[in-house]
């Protein structure tokens, strides 16, 4: 074989080797992941929502499956308000004034993470993935907080500002249930609890008191 023949013939390899490679970087981007945790970069930063957080539970009612006479067992969401899930750890709080401005940024870096609290037989695994489809795809099982997010606020007159950092996330309460079978497709409990679910949206949370 002469020199321009293997030219050619490297070529043509080199350049269906790129396809290869190109099309499963293509196909590796649309498969999603299996884990619940949010990257840092994934995140959305949303600053002092006024009046985020409802006052008290809100009734979360779905339609119930139908399981007549197939045993299984479901989750259902029976009541959720939204809340600011705070990152607790030292250089995401701050209070300033009387008065002013208070100027923040994230000092270190954590991860916020979803906290139960249940009884019965349970899996933390698929409330998460109920909670996903019923109430915001953007709730995971964590979500991590970087070093940055810059914010300032204006403190009113004789008063002192406060700021917390956290995700723009959910309470909830929720029942699974087991398939009594029959003709009824009824349910019967067998496990119940509460969660605080983190959502891949974080910021600053302001409020003001007198001292």
């Amino acid at each position: 074989m002469g020199i321009g023949s293997r030219r050619a013939a490297t070529g043509a390899a080199t350049a269906l080797l790129l396809c290869f490679v190109t099309a499963g970087t293509a196909a590796a981007e649309e498969v999603p992941s299996d884990s619940t945790a949010i990257a840092a970069d994934q995140t959305t930063d949303v600053n002092d929502r006024q009046g985020w957080e409802d006052g008290s539970d809100q009734p979360f009612s779905e339609k119930a499956p139908s399981l007549c006479d197939t045993p299984s067992t479901w989750y259902s969401i029976t009541s959720k308000k939204a809340y600011h899930v705070p990152s607790w750890w030292n250089g995401t709080k701050y209070k300033d004034g009387p008065g002013g401005t208070i100027a923040v940024s994230v000092t270190k870096s954590g991860t916020i993470s979803a906290e139960f609290s249940a009884s019965g037989e349970w899996s933390a695994g698929a409330l998460l993935a109920k909670a996903k489809t019923t109430i915001s795809v953007k709730i995971g099982a964590s979500v991590s907080v970087a070093i940055g997010h810059n914010y300032s606020h204006d403190i009113g007159r004789n008063k002192y500002g406060h700021l917390q950092y956290g995700s723009w996330g959910y309470k909830v309460n929720w029942k699974r249930y087991r398939s009594a079978g029959g003709s009824s497709c009824g349910g019967v409990e067998i496990a119940h609890g509460s969660a605080t679910l983190p959502t891949s949206e974080t910021g600053w949370k302001y409020w003001e008191t007198s001292s």
